[in-house]
């Protein structure tokens, strides 16, 4: 697949690096040269300097022969131009752009990126995206990662396994044996940094992070059984009144008046803008790293700190010090990835990384074959992935112990119609079910062929 990406920022190049990764031909356009030399230097790609909204730039980058254009710049109208440029005189198929103002994607506007406007295929808002997120990790605090699909019926969630876990050291194969009617199925383990694997016969140690696969509606059942069953938090402080924190207090009003949400915001007139629109919660002007601030927003009083400022480090440290002074739990927006490895140790409970969620997002829509949903894990050593399995699909027809399935790979869940099955030996997949897999990164081509549409299926 030939693929032009608008920007070589920190989503612009993650992209790049998983995409070329996978033998795509990929070409990076950015105005900043030492963000194109970057590419050049470490990446299998092209890095081209130019503005990427330009036709004569669109058009050295290769856009005649592209199949898909991915705008990631940092400026909204940049991002839009390119797509509609690459459609009116290229005419490429698939055009995706990152947008992060509100104030287009109101829903009174929508009409607005319609083919005959601006013709964008996919709009990814990262605010939307990571605030969802949060907002899922809030109703699931015992959780480390949530991961969701559009049926809503199987939910795969990142648990610790610690000495008290009621399944640790326990065959995975005895699992349904001690907790009947139990709807999960453990997929893999994040063990000593690493991604891995894990199968029936195998079993869950201390220390572990399982990666585990749900059905919605036993999702309390399954944390409980880790010992990680919590309530949801009724007291919330924020810091950063940006578009994520803003986005996320927004929510928790409209969803549950009822929750208590006190926000820090460092800059005067963002604090005072943000308290005028807000209906039910107190605005507090000051730096979140200050403990009288923190003493005045009642933070060890707190059930959730979230740090959601624009500063990886103020996010973690604001963290600790809620940690330190009482607060419950806490989660800390961190765009660096070699960041969560040492601020776990120092208290932060979970990580949501925003370069991440958008190049997930994006790769749901660059998979080839069937494959609807994609969420990275462990900074890309695994993906979690929900695809289709159409008649002509190798997994169709038979019994899952007749299908060798590579070492690198492990079935969840299967959703067909309202039903959700977790798969023993004897499941047999039909044409239209919905499959979730666990893959690691080596094997995500494999999953690929497994999902894919023949040419017989036409």
């Amino acid at each position: 697949m030939r693929v032009i990406i608008c920007g070589a920022g920190q989503v612009g190049y993650g992209i790049a690096e998983r995409l070329s990764a996978e033998g795509n031909e990929i070409t990076v356009i950015d105005n900043n040269p030492a963000l194109v030399q970057r590419v050049r230097d470490t990446l299998d790609a092209r890095g081209l300097h130019g503005h990427g909204s330009h036709p004569d730039v669109l058009a050295q980058a290769g856009a005649r022969d592209a199949d898909m254009l991915i705008a990631v710049t940092q400026v909204d109208e940049v991002n839009m131009t390119a797509c509609q440029v690459a459609h009116s005189i290229f005419e490429v198929p698939t055009r995706i752009a990152r947008i992060r103002s509100q104030s287009y994607l109101d829903p009174e506007w929508s009409n607005m990126f319609s083919r005959d406007h601006l013709p964008i295929d996919v709009i990814i808002s990262p605010e939307v995206e990571v605030g969802e997120l949060i907002l899922q990790r809030m109703a699931y605090p015992g959780a480390n990662e949530i991961v969701t699909f559009e049926d809503d019926q199987v939910v795969v969630i990142e648990v610790n396994v610690t000495e008290d876990c009621a399944v640790i050291d326990t065959p995975l194969r005895h699992l349904t044996d001690l907790f009947p009617n139990l709807q999960a199925t453990v997929m893999g383990v994040r063990r000593d940094g690493e991604m891995r694997v894990v199968h029936s016969h195998e079993q869950m140690i201390a220390g572990d992070q399982a990666v585990v696969a749900v059905a919605r509606d036993q999702v309390q059942r399954v944390l409980g059984l880790f010992g990680r069953d919590e309530v949801p938090p009724s007291r919330v402080v924020i810091a950063g009144a940006g578009n994520v924190g803003r986005y996320v207090a927004r929510r928790i009003e409209e969803t549950d008046p009822s929750v208590s949400i006190r926000i820090i915001e460092s800059n005067r007139e963002n604090a005072q803008r943000t308290a005028e629109a807000m209906k039910h919660s107190i605005v507090v002007f000051g730096d979140a790293l200050a403990e009288d601030i923190m003493r005045e927003v009642d933070v060890r009083d707190a059930h959730m700190f979230l740090g959601l400022t624009n500063d990886d480090k103020t996010n973690i440290l604001s963290s600790v010090i809620a940690s330190e002074m009482g607060c419950h739990a806490n989660i800390a927006l961190v765009n660096q990835s070699q960041y969560p490895r040492v601020a776990r140790r120092l208290g932060v409970d979970a990580f949501i990384n925003p370069r991440a969620i958008t190049v997930s997002k994006v790769l749901r829509h660059v998979r080839r074959g069937r494959i609807r949903g994609v969420y990275t894990l462990g900074n890309g050593a695994a993906e979690i992935l929900e695809a289709e399995a159409l008649e002509t699909s190798t997994l169709v027809g038979k019994p899952l112990r007749e299908f060798k399935l590579p070492p690198g790979i492990r079935i969840g869940a299967i959703v067909r119609g309202s039903q959700s099955i977790m798969p023993t030996g004897d499941t047999i997949v039909r044409a239209g079910d919905f499959v979730i897999v666990f893959a690691l990164a080596a094997s995500l081509r494999q999953v690929e062929q497994m999902f894919r549409v023949s040419i017989d299926f036409f």
